[in-house]
Formats: structure tokens, sequence, C-alpha cells
């Protein structure tokens, strides 16, 4: 099964940025449709654009749905992004300009682990939750390539901006990364690369 990416119709609406909210294209999108339950979920590149289509009636969550999502991605960050011994491995796997370092990011650690910046964040429906009344979220990370991943590097999405079903399994909380030996460039190539089960799964069939 190929992965496409998907076009929602857009709803009659004021022109807005929301309007751009209407591609994302990942492996999890064919997988859902296979094997098991699907998502409705939305990506946004930061709180504001979630917030601006939440107020202009462009998106199905509301402003309270995004201030949530967004503290549930900025802890998962915090907890699980993927750490790296030097700015220049982490570089590697997420592009230049795209790391910092974990003292910056969380406020705590050294200043010689190095993490990717988040890239925008995924919004799931309420149903998907882990907990009652609460939207799961997943920080996004570029990649190499170009392209976008969450957390556990299991999903690749063609842009940080659309919507579509996706499996809930990317909602999965990944193990704590926190507190963990970094990777260095030689435990990063043994994996292929961070994101390497998402671009791997890109063609999967159901």
């Amino acid at each position: 099964m190929t992965t496409t990416p998907l076009q929602t119709p857009a709803r009659p609406r004021k022109r807005s940025r929301a309007v751009a909210l209407t591609i994302l294209g990942a492996a999890a999108f064919a997988l859902a449709g296979c094997r098991e339950e699907a998502v409705e979920a939305e990506a946004f590149p930061d709180l504001g654009a979630c917030k601006a289509a939440a107020e202009q009636g462009g998106s199905s969550f509301t402003s309270l749905d995004c201030e949530i999502a967004f503290q549930e991605a900025q802890t998962l960050h915090a907890e699980a992004a993927p750490r790296y011994d030097s700015q220049q491995v982490c570089e590697e796997q997420h592009g230049v300009g795209n790391c910092g370092s974990e003292q910056q990011a969380t406020g705590s650690g050294g200043g010689s682990i190095f993490m990717p910046l988040i890239a925008g964040y995924l919004i799931g429906n309420m149903l998907g939750g882990s907990r009652a009344g609460v939207a799961p979220a997943q920080p996004l990370y570029r990649t190499q390539d170009g392209r976008f991943t969450n957390a556990a590097g299991t999903a690749a999405y063609s842009s940080n901006t659309g919507r579509g079903n996706i499996a809930a399994s990317q909602f999965a909380r990944p193990a704590a990364t926190a507190g963990q030996p970094p990777m260095t460039r030689a435990t990063a190539a043994a994996r292929g690369g961070f994101g390497s089960s998402a671009a791997s799964r890109s063609t999967t069939g159901g």
C-alpha cells in the first residue's frame, strides 16, 4: 500500500491560515486503514496556528483543546525527545539549525546533550485520548529528508500542517529518553537514522 497525501475539502469559511490545513501525508494513514482504529488528527506548526484555526472555525478543536495539546506535546518533548551527544550528530538527523541543548529545551540537564527543536505538533480527537476529556498530542520534529516525524520516530509526515486519519498507535507514549545515555553517531547510524522505521513503513501493505 503506497502512501499518498490526503486531501480534505475545506469547509466554507473566511480566508485564513486555516485554509491551508488540508494535507497531511503519513505511512500511518495507510496502516490505520489496514489494521487498526484510526484517529482524526490535525497538525499545526505552533500553538498560535491551532488557536487561530479554532477561532476562525477552520478546525474541529477549540482554543482550549489547543492549549491542552500544546502542553502535552511540550511535556512529551521534555521526557521522550531523541537525545544526542553533540549538536552535529543531532543536526545530521534533523537538519542544520533544528537542534538545541537539553538545558535550553527543558531548563534542566547538561549542555552536552542535544535535542531536536519542536517543529509542530499533532493533536488527535478526544475519543483517542489516553485520559477522558484530554486530546492526545505528539510533538513533531524535522527529519533529515525534509519530512516530519513524532517523538518515537514511527511515522513520516509530509507536512506539519494538515488533517487526516492516522493510526491510534501513533499517539502512544514512547519510552523516556531523559536521563538515558544520548545517541552517538554510531548508535544513530546503527538504527538507520532517527525515523527510519517510519520510512520503511511508508510502502507497507495492509
